[in-house]
């Protein structure tokens, strides 16, 4: 028989479609003999019943309640005692991970009699087509036919200090720490923010952190019904044995759910009672504690590469067989461990939290000077493009561009990914053996002009290395000359010249990345094209100063003692060499990062066909899958992953506002005596401008010639700004990031890891950059 009326205890969690996550939380609970107050539930069933099909707030608020309903509802009531009730609605995609809702339905307090039950029913039923409701849905891809809502009435426990306990700290991310607000009377005033309410912070071993509220109002049950609201005073305090019992009880219910609770309670007549648990949405991931100066520099590095948080189909993909697989391969070959792996967590299949790695040498850091030598003598950085190894990489690269994606099979495009993936294994091996010869000569040139006091010209030097970084930001000075010469930025469509200059730049350079190079979600140039138009505006806007000649390797050769001619030329032999090097670091990341757009593309391809059989609302939806279990697909007009995917959305939607780590772990306040913020000194020199802040590649264009720039990360996409800027500030990243290596090639202050950079501070203001000391204070 359909059950319409039942009790709480009737009720677990596994229960969700009948009771609403209320409903099903409390019921939970109380069969796991909590302390919840005695209530029932008017199922799902009986909302269907009185829907019959009709959805909207007004429609329910006013339906007549069929006999049978009725007649269990209050029979349900009388034998609770048919006193005052609470009653609150509850949703089926209400309290569930990702999902909070929270204040989305309606609830109401101290409810007396018969008909003032049945009409809060209708209303509970009503809040489920209220604006803000229909509007929460939407913006978590949740189909207003696919919700439905139960309602809970408990006895009324008619409080005398009452609030929410939460058990990790909702601020830090700490799972030591429990948070309990209170306030004299009913919850509803802390819950709806009407008070500043006592604040308890409960630590593993007992100790309490106290801060008193201010109680600006009471809320109190009125004698016919309904709640009255009066003004606070005294200062009332909870007895710290009932801290202890809250703390004991939240600690309880946190570990019998299996995470953190956000769980309403009230106290009264000597006990506590527990009015609704729910997981805690938006916490941030626990603190990662002090970390050593390595963990910090890898950090660092990674931070850079994670501007915005991985899908499932990044960390089962490019993750591990992109740049970052690359370099644990890379230290891995030389002994060194973990350095690059495992540093992301998931939580509900989403990634959760960044957690710095932590590097393991093993015994092969002991071979590792001799293969160091070894390969730098075999292995020359400046011949890299000749190695067969090469060759073949970029002939397979091709082969796979070229094939038809959209006229695949299913089973032959699945494999796609795969394949694209098989792609890069040879250039890990390429790093292994010439990186070392890299490395040996950029430690020659640096030794050198140390001993001849000419350690300043390093970077300059550096920065004569030509690389396809650089050909690329040449190539778009020409675009921007010709999109001047043409008036392209302004014709719609552009002249023929343009767009033919414009596609053979992106058919060289678009597969370069917009957002990460670890990442395939994000586009590529090729992919959003508007971002390469950004940086055309910018570069057109104001032509950028050319640097002429060779000035650094002039005036080293300059100094006393390479007068002589074997000298001269033997020092021209190290700057080439360190040169080649910083060229192929440079280049082999460019051409390591080819086979990206051809995987997302067969991603979105196979996500393409999943939409077209309903499966997912949109092509990109594919990245909440995991690779594996795109794989597990034989026919995708039979796949059965639509609420696997909206959950994982939700969860994301949740977690859209929690940082992946406390930036403050990696870059700790420094002391910045008048500075407006501080970070590592990156590239010297002192420059005054107005701040630019440029979150993303769509921001591009909003630079103009002279603004500091100021931004979360870079990536070689952002190079050509630097051509703009008159210094660089940027959240993440240390003096060896790739914005601190572009910034010293063109010779503008930079400062990085300052964290907080684009928070504090806000376009136009002026203020000087400080490279030396890594600095930014107001202007004078």
């Amino acid at each position: 028989m359909m059950k319409l009326v039942a009790p709480l205890d009737a009720f677990g969690r596994g229960d969700l479609a009948m009771a609403g996550g209320k409903g099903a939380n409390l019921g939970e609970l109380v069969r796991s003999g909590f302390p919840v107050p005695g209530g029932f539930v008017v199922t799902t069933n009986a909302y269907d019943q009185v829907a019959q099909g009709h959805s909207g707030q007004a429609y329910f608020e006013q339906v007549e309640l069929p006999g049978e309903l009725r007649e269990a509802i209050l029979e349900a009531y009388a034998a609770l005692g048919a006193g005052p009730v609470a009653v609150r609605s509850s949703a089926t995609a209400e309290d569930l991970p990702g999902a909070a809702f929270a204040g989305q339905q309606d609830t109401y307090l101290n409810v007396v009699g018969e008909e003032a039950l049945l009409d809060a029913v209708r209303r509970c039923w009503g809040s489920l087509w209220t604006d803000r409701a229909v509007a929460y849905r939407a913006k978590l891809s949740i189909d207003d036919s696919e919700v439905s809502i139960a309602v809970v009435v408990q006895s009324m426990v008619e409080a005398e200090m009452a609030g929410v306990m939460f058990t990790a700290n909702p601020v830090s991310g700490d799972r030591g720490q429990l948070v309990i607000d209170a306030s004299s009377g009913l919850g509803e005033a802390v819950v709806s923010g009407l008070v500043t309410p006592d604040h308890y912070v409960v630590d593993a071993e007992g100790q309490v952190e106290f801060t008193p509220g201010r109680r600006e109002v009471v809320i109190r049950g009125a004698a016919g019904g309904g709640v009255t609201r009066e003004k606070g005073t005294g200062a009332e305090r909870l007895p710290d044995a009932v801290v202890g019992d809250l703390a004991v009880l939240g600690r309880r219910v946190a570990g019998h759910f299996g995470r953190p609770q956000d769980i309403e309670w009230a106290y009264a007549g000597g006990r506590v009672h527990l009015l609704q648990a729910r997981p805690m949405t938006a916490l941030p991931p626990p603190p990662v504690g002090s970390l050593n100066p390595l963990r910090r520099r890898l950090a660092a590095v990674l931070m850079e590469y994670l501007p915005v948080r991985p899908y499932p189909i990044d960390i089962t993909t490019w993750i591990p067989h992109g740049p970052a697989g690359l370099m644990g391969k890379v230290t891995g070959a030389f002994g060194l461990r973990r350095g690059f792996e495992g540093f992301l967590s998931e939580e509900d299949g989403v990634v959760y939290a960044f957690i710095p790695p932590r590097p393991h040498p093993t015994v092969g850091v002991l071979a590792a000077p001799f293969r160091i030598l070894a390969k730098a003598r075999r292995y020359d950085p400046a011949r890299w493009t000749e190695d067969p190894r090469f060759v073949a990489y970029l002939a397979a690269v091709r082969r796979l561009k070229e094939r038809d994606l959209a006229a695949m099979p299913w089973p032959e495009l699945v494999r796609v990914p795969r394949q694209a993936l098989a792609l890069v294994a040879p250039v890990a091996d390429l790093r292994i053996d010439y990186l070392p010869g890299t490395g040996l000569a950029l430690l020659r040139l640096l030794v050198a002009v140390k001993l001849l006091r000419r350690g300043k010209l390093f970077g300059d030097l550096m920065s004569g290395a030509v690389t396809r970084t650089t050909e690329a930001n040449r190539a778009l000075e020409r675009l921007a000359q010709l999109a001047r010469r043409t008036g392209a930025l302004d014709a719609d469509p552009p002249p023929a010249e343009f767009r033919a200059a414009f596609e053979e730049f992106l058919a060289e350079y678009g597969h370069r990345e917009t957002l990460s190079p670890i990442l395939v979600t994000p586009p590529t140039w090729s992919d959003d094209p508007e971002t390469v138009l950004g940086l055309i505006r910018v570069l057109a806007a104001e032509p950028p100063p050319r640097k002429e000649g060779d000035d650094a390797l002039d005036r080293l050769l300059a100094h006393p003692l390479l007068r002589s001619p074997r000298r001269r030329a033997r020092m021209r032999r190290w700057v080439a060499a360190a040169r080649a090097g910083i060229a192929f670091r440079e280049d082999s990341h460019f051409s390591f990062t080819m086979p990206q757009p051809i995987l997302r593309r067969s991603l979105v391809e196979l996500g393409r066909r999943l939409r077209d059989e309903g499966v997912l609302d949109e092509p990109e939806d594919v990245f909440h899958l995991r690779l594996e279990e795109l794989e597990a697909i034989r026919d995708p007009a039979e796949a059965r992953l639509r609420d696997l995917v909206r959950a994982r959305a939700a969860k994301r939607e949740e977690l859209a506002g929690v940082r992946l780590i406390d930036p403050a772990a990696v870059f700790p306040s420094l002391a910045t005596g008048d500075a407006l913020v501080a970070g590592s000194p990156a590239s010297g020199g002192i420059a005054t401008g107005p701040v630019k802040v440029i979150r993303g590649p769509a921001e591009f264009g909003k630079l103009d010639g002279g603004d500091v720039l100021v931004c979360p990360y870079t990536n070689p996409s952002w190079t050509p700004l630097f051509q703009q800027a008159a210094a660089v500030v940027v959240d993440s990243g240390g003096a060896a990031s790739h914005a601190a290596i572009v910034a010293r090639e063109y010779g503008i202050p930079a400062v990085m890891g300052t964290g907080t950079g684009t928070s504090v501070l806000e376009d136009g203001r002026l203020v000087t950059v400080n490279g030396d000391t890594g600095t930014v204070t107001e202007a004078a």
